[in-house]
């Protein structure tokens, strides 16, 4: 049996694990049968490594639950960060990376031949030139190094711009540390931040969700994507069945839920000729096809469609016909004047209309009504008739009602 490595080499695998733990940690071990036992354990074991202040185990008939008890509000960084630091190295990795770096601190150019003289001659390490030329190139590609050309001879220098600027503004430290905070990338400003040994003293964020830290590396690719204006081919994984399949779609814009912070992808499909919305959580992997050239016209129509969105979904009417909603309410006035205001503040552009006495009538269209049910549950009471042009909309609110009827004995 292999021993247990706390270093990781795949990341998604990784990813899905404390996603589980963190949103659902009532799973037992049994309950992961996607993988097998063993590597339950050791996906369990890293996480209790990385993250023990804030493991919680229960114990149930079906056997012990592992879960992840984190209140943003009390913490001054994202603990899950720790999660992107743990990679797989070799002996050669961890050792070259050390001593490249403090070879070149005197901020003097070398070649490769130099570097590796060097590394023998200093530090008594031998290396191939050929395995040092792969590093160097890529900590090149990283922005750790600075690679220069002096006619033919190719020339690496440590890149210590950041560092010097950073030093001189401190400051710009207490941005680093808002920054860390701020949910999108914070590993970088954390990562900064514990370069120079900056504590984040200032900044709490009282409703953080850093589970979502989870999706940046995807995030990251996905921007790369409209900032190049090209489709991309996607891996995406259902969350209900399990299963994996692939969809190809022009990438345009990030849509954030302000309730939950889940973050999805808006884009357009060129198959089904519609746009559609793709939780990040659910992608597993994206890749770069060709360009698209109707980028804009496609950022256009999906900027004059937005106002009808009520969430993410455009599959109301098949996805290209608006549903129409209308609800009539008895609202007491003037004592609850409140209700009215509501209606106005939260109906998202809909109408409001008083209709008789005490009587006001909400009317909306939007691409997706099914998406309005949670908010028109919370007039409960107070609805006197509810009517939508999808008639499955209409049933499912009208089934829902019976169903809580039968549940108090009214």
């Amino acid at each position: 049996m292999s021993d247990f490595h706390e270093l990781i080499k795949s990341f998604p695998k990784t990813r899905d694990y404390v996603r589980d733990f963190f949103v659902y940690g009532f799973k037992t071990r049994n309950d992961f049968k996607e993988k097998s036992p063993r590597t339950y354990d050791n996906e369990r074991r890293r996480l209790e490594s990385w993250l023990a202040p804030y493991v919680r185990k229960d114990y149930a008939p079906g056997g012990s639950s592992i879960s992840l008890a984190i209140d943003s509000s009390l913490l001054d960084t994202n603990p899950l960060f720790r999660v992107w630091k743990t990679k797989s190295f070799t002996d050669n990795d961890i050792v070259l990376h050390f001593l490249i770096l403090d070879l070149l601190q005197d901020g003097r150019p070398r070649t490769l031949g130099e570097i590796t003289d060097s590394l023998l001659t200093q530090y008594e390490a031998l290396f191939d030139i050929q395995t040092v030329r792969r590093k160097c190139n890529a900590y090149e590609k990283e922005g750790l190094l600075i690679k220069t050309k002096s006619g033919k001879t190719v020339l690496f220098s440590l890149d210590n711009s950041l560092a010097r600027w950073l030093g001189s503004n401190r400051q710009v430290l207490d941005a680093c540390s808002f920054f860390q905070m701020a949910g999108h990338f914070g590993i970088i400003g954390n990562e900064l931040s514990q370069q120079f040994d900056h504590e984040n003293r200032s900044f709490r964020v009282k409703h953080s969700f850093f589970v979502h830290t989870l999706e940046d590396e995807i995030l990251l690719e996905l921007l790369n994507a409209m900032n190049q204006h090209k489709a991309v081919r996607m891996d995406l994984r259902s969350s209900r069945h399990g299963t994996v399949s692939t969809a190809e779609c022009v990438p345009l814009q990030i849509f954030i839920s302000t309730r939950s912070g889940r973050r999805f992808l808006c884009g357009y499909l060129r198959m089904s000729r519609r746009f559609s919305c793709f939780r990040l959580d659910a992608l597993k992997h994206v890749a770069l096809l060709e360009t698209a050239e109707d980028y804009g016209p496609l950022l256009d129509k999906l900027t004059q469609n937005r106002p009808s969105l009520w969430g993410v979904s455009f599959q109301g009417g098949g996805g290209r016909r608006l549903e129409s909603l209308s609800m009539t309410l008895q609202v007491i006035e003037p004592g609850e004047g409140y209700i009215v205001d509501r209606l106005k503040r939260e109906g998202r552009g809909g109408s409001v209309t008083k209709v008789g006495e005490h009587v006001y009538r909400y009317e909306t269209h939007a691409f997706d009504c099914n998406e309005m049910l949670p908010w028109v549950r919370t007039f409960t009471g107070r609805i006197l008739s509810l009517e939508c042009s999808s008639k499955l909309v209409e049933q499912r609110f009208y089934r829902d009602l019976q169903t809580m009827y039968r549940m108090y004995d009214i």
